[in-house]
C-alpha cells in the first residue's frame, strides 16, 4: 500500500517556525495538494467495508471544491465536488430521511461567495439542494451575509436534521443561524428555525461542532474562547459554558469532539498561530493536554472513533495543513 507520509519531520517544524515547545508528532499519511487554499475536514465511514472510507475536505477559492480522498491521502476525482465559489466549511451526517423508504448519508458545506448552503447525498455525490440554499437572507450588512462554518445536527429528540451556519461577522447575539432540513414530494428544503449564540465583537465565528447524542454545539469565538448552547431548539438559547480562551496564543480555530470506546470524552482544539492542539475534557471543559501535530496554521479538524485500517486501527484525526494538503493520523497517537 502506497502511502504519502512525512519523510522528513524535522523539515516541517523548521519551515513553519513553530512558536511551541512541544515534541513533534508526525502524521501517518498526508494527502495529495489541492490547487488554492485547505481549510476544513469531514471523515465519512463507509460502514459497509471501513477501508473504502472518505475524507473529504474543503479547498476555499473562487475556483474552489470539495476534494475526496482515500485512506491513502489519493483524490478521488469521481467523488470530487469542483466548479464551487469559495467553499468554506464541510460537515456530514447519516440517514437523512429522503422520502418514506430512503435515507440517505449527506455532505453539506458553506459556499461564501454564493451566500448559500449546499447538500449533497454520500457516497454517490448527488446535489439535493436544487442549486444551493440561500442563508442569512434578511441580513443587509455586506460581510454579516457570507457563510464560513457549518455543522450538521441529528437530533435523537425526533430525527429531524439541521444545519447550524456562521458568518464572516455578525452581531453580539444571534450570530448563528440554524435551518431544518426537511424533504418531501418537491425536493428538500432548508428552513430558518432560529437565531442564536453570543459573540466577543473581536474577530470572527467560524468552527463549529455538534455532539448530536447530547443535543450540544460548540463554537470557537475566535479571539475569545469556546461557547456551548443547546442544539435543539426548543431547549431555548441560553448559554451553557464559554471556556478555555486563556489556553490560546491567539485564533481558537477548528474544532472537533471525541467520545472513546472507554468512555473518556474530548475536545479538541486548533490553537492556530501556536501551530498546536488544545484538548479540553468534554464534561469538564478542563484543560488535559498540548499537542504539536507538525501542523502549521490548522483551520478545521476533524476526528471519527472507529477503527478503518491497520494504520488507522485507533479511529482517525485529520488535520488542515497551510501547505494546501491535510495530515492524517491513527487516533491512538494523540488520546
Amino acid at each position: 500500500m502506497k502511502i504519502y507520509r512525512v519523510l522528513a519531520l524535522t523539515a516541517l517544524v523548521v519551515i513553519g517556525c513553530k512558536k511551541n515547545n512541544l515534541p513533534a508528532i508526525s502524521p501517518d499519511v498526508i494527502t495529495e495538494s489541492t490547487l488554492h487554499d485547505t481549510d476544513d475536514p469531514a471523515i465519512w465511514v463507509n460502514k459497509k467495508d471501513p477501508s473504502k472510507s472518505i475524507v473529504f475536505g474543503t479547498d476555499k477559492d473562487t475556483d474552489g471544491a470539495i476534494y475526496a480522498f482515500d485512506l491513502e491521502g489519493k483524490i478521488i476525482e469521481s467523488k470530487t465536488i469542483r466548479g464551487l465559489k469559495r467553499p468554506n466549511n464541510v460537515d456530514l451526517r447519516y440517514d437523512f430521511q429522503l422520502n418514506d423508504s430512503t435515507k440517505v448519508d449527506v455532505l453539506a458545506f458553506t459556499e461564501r461567495e454564493r451566500q448559500q448552503i449546499r447538500l449533497f447525498s454520500i457516497p454517490d455525490m448527488k446535489p439535493l439542494d436544487g442549486g444551493g440554499f440561500p442563508v442569512f437572507t434578511d441580513v443587509t450588512a455586506p460581510e454579516q451575509n457570507l457563510p464560513m462554518g457549518i455543522s450538521l445536527y441529528h437530533s435523537e429528540v425526533d430525527g429531524a436534521m439541521y444545519a447550524i451556519v456562521g458568518r464572516k461577522t455578525g452581531p453580539l447575539d444571534g450570530y448563528l443561524y440554524q435551518y431544518i432540513l426537511k424533504s418531501d414530494s418537491l425536493g428538500v428544503k432548508a428552513e430558518l428555525v432560529r437565531k442564536f449564540g453570543k459573540f466577543s465583537g473581536k474577530k470572527e465565528i467560524e468552527a463549529i461542532a455538534v455532539d448530536d447524542k447530547e443535543g450540544i454545539v460548540y463554537y470557537s469565538d475566535e479571539g475569545a474562547g469556546i461557547h456551548k448552547y443547546y442544539a435543539e431548539p426548543s431547549k431555548g438559547n441560553e448559554e451553557l459554558a464559554f471556556f478555555g480562551g486563556e489556553y490560546f496564543l491567539d485564533d481558537i480555530e477548528g474544532l472537533c469532539i471525541a467520545d472513546l470506546p472507554n468512555g473518556e470524552s474530548y475536545i479538541i482544539v486548533s490553537n492556530q498561530q501556536n501551530h498546536s492542539f488544545v484538548i479540553f475534557n468534554k464534561n469538564t471543559h478542563e484543560f488535559v493536554k498540548e499537542l504539536n501535530l507538525s501542523t502549521q496554521e490548522t483551520d478545521g479538524c476533524e476526528i471519527v472513533t472507529t477503527s478503518l485500517t491497520p494504520v488507522f486501527k485507533d479511529g482517525l484525526f485529520v488535520a488542515m495543513n497551510n501547505d494546501k494538503r491535510f495530515f492524517f493520523y491513527n487516533l491512538g497517537k494523540l488520546l
